[in-house]
Formats: structure tokens, C-alpha cells, sequence
């Protein structure tokens, strides 16, 4: 297996530059009109002021395509690291990537990239064509998640040939490019996906010697060059989770009225194949 991937700062792209003035979106509403400036079926964006979970603050980006069936969302840390999520609901993926700074002083790279691939499961997440309809409200405001969900934890045991991936998730060549030869995910999502008619060369197990009783912690280790098991834990500070319905006097059946807002913490266990790769995981 091949190092995970790494190199130069790749030039910022509009998505990615959170410096503009943040909006925030709570309420679900009708459609865009016109003055919108997009298309039916077309992505929409919008940008919202977020608290992570240590308390600092961070601009959100959050984008819908109800055409291919997908929701995507970025965001920096105050480190700079950039957090990025896609659900593709057509292939039933979720795709997390961070692009991590360097320290250089260390002997790492400018910037060092992840990606962990995953099960979607639709109640995770509202819709997208839900997604696209949320409307703009008190820019200014600082949103808070109103439920905070558990931490999920994952052993990563198999990688995801870069080339092949497309077969997996058409966005997954977009947002792991930088991370060709670090894409992870689990034997156990793998399974399903093979039963949907994803073909198997897609993937690859990692070799048994990468399990967490095999070898230490990447903490525990204190020889650069030598393998270790990484973890890299990452959160998504706030997200629409779930479409509330109300009940009104005048109407017999519930109706959309807004959205429930969710913070979710994960953290994944992974091979690497030398402790130079996982200078964060400092902890035994």
C-alpha cells in the first residue's frame, strides 16, 4: 500500500473561500424564485455561521443538487484544516475528506489528505431537493446544532482503488483527488455495496496485520518509520438532519414547517504505514 496522499496547497476554489459575509438558513420555505439565480434542478448554495463543538466559530458552506441527488458541506478549522462531507443519495455513499496542514518543521508536507467512505442511510440527512429549499434568515446570527448525535466510531480496513472509484460514487474522484491513495472505508459497508452490483476490484483489504490488536496506536509509537494504526477524528458541526411537520387548524394532514439542526462527531481508526503520516494521533 502507497502513503497517503500528499502535496502541494491546490489553489482555493470559490467553494472554499469562507471570508464572505455568512448567511445563515433555518427555516424550511418554498423554492427559489427567480431572483435566486438558479435553475430548477440547478445547486444551490448557502453559507452559515457555525459553533464547533470547542467553541470557536467557522463559516459553513452547504450545497444541494436535487438533479444528481447529493448534498455536500465545507468547513475550516480555526487550524486550518478543511472538513469537507458528501451524501450521494443515488449510490447510498457518504464520503468525508480533510485536507490537514503540514507541519513542516516535522518534515511533513504542505498538506496532507484523507478520505473515508461510508453507508448513507437517508434518515441521516434530510433530502436534497429538501436541502435546496431552505431559505436565507438573520445573517448575522451564530447557529448552535439543536441535537447533538453520539460519536460513531470506525475501524477503516479496506481502501478504495482511486481509478475504480467513480464506480462507487461519481463525486468520489472529485472529492478525494487529493487523497488518491488514502481512501478508506469497512468491510461491512463493502458487503452492502456489492449486493447493490458495486463490482469488487473496486476495493482492496488491508493486509491482517493492520488490525488495532496487532499493531500499536500510532500514539504508542515513538519510531517515525514504523506502521501504526491512526485515528483521525473530525466533526460536522451543524447540519439539517431532519424536515419537522406541523399541525395547523386549517390543514388535515401535517406540512413541512422547518428543519432540525444536528451536530455529529466521528473518529476512524486506520493503517498507515509509518508514524510519520499521523503526527496528530499523539494520544496512547
Amino acid at each position: 500500500m502507497r502513503p497517503p496522499g500528499r502535496g502541494g496547497v491546490p489553489p482555493a476554489s470559490p467553494a472554499l473561500l469562507f471570508l464572505l459575509l455568512p448567511v445563515l438558513m433555518q427555516l424550511l420555505g418554498a423554492p427559489r424564485g427567480e431572483g435566486a439565480g438558479t435553475g430548477a434542478g440547478a445547486p444551490s448554495e448557502l453559507r452559515v455561521r457555525v459553533r464547533l463543538p470547542d467553541g470557536q466559530v467557522t463559516e459553513e458552506s452547504l450545497q444541494a443538487d436535487s438533479d444528481a441527488d447529493s448534498i455536500s458541506l465545507e468547513l475550516r478549522k480555526p487550524d486550518g484544516t478543511l472538513i469537507s462531507f458528501t451524501a450521494d443519495f443515488k449510490k447510498d455513499v457518504k464520503i468525508f475528506r480533510a485536507l490537514i496542514l503540514g507541519e513542516l518543521e516535522k518534515g511533513q508536507s504542505q498538506f496532507q489528505a484523507l478520505c473515508f467512505a461510508t453507508r448513507l442511510h437517508h434518515n441521516e440527512i434530510i433530502p436534497s431537493e429538501a436541502m435546496a429549499k431552505l431559505r436565507q434568515k438573520n445573517p448575522r446570527a451564530v447557529r448552535q446544532a439543536e441535537e447533538v448525535r453520539g460519536l460513531e466510531q470506525m475501524h477503516m480496513d479496506v481502501t478504495v482503488n482511486f481509478s475504480q472509484g467513480g464506480l462507487l460514487s461519481p463525486h468520489l474522484r472529485n472529492v478525494c483527488a487529493e487523497a488518491a491513495d488514502a481512501i478508506y472505508t469497512r468491510q461491512e459497508d463493502v458487503r452492502f455495496w456489492l449486493e447493490q452490483g458495486v463490482d469488487s476490484f473496486v476495493f482492496e483489504a488491508l493486509p491482517k496485520a493492520s488490525e488495532p490488536m496487532l499493531l500499536p496506536r500510532c500514539g504508542q509509537v515513538g519510531d517515525r518509520g514504523k506502521p501504526c494504526v491512526c485515528r483521525y477524528g473530525l466533526s460536522l458541526a451543524w447540519y439539517p438532519c431532519m424536515v419537522k411537520y406541523c399541525r395547523g387548524r386549517d390543514r388535515p394532514t401535517p406540512y413541512k414547517c422547518g428543519i432540525r439542526s444536528c451536530q455529529k462527531s466521528y473518529s476512524f481508526d486506520f493503517y498507515v504505514p509509518q508514524r510519520q503520516l499521523c503526527l496528530w494521533d499523539e494520544d496512547p
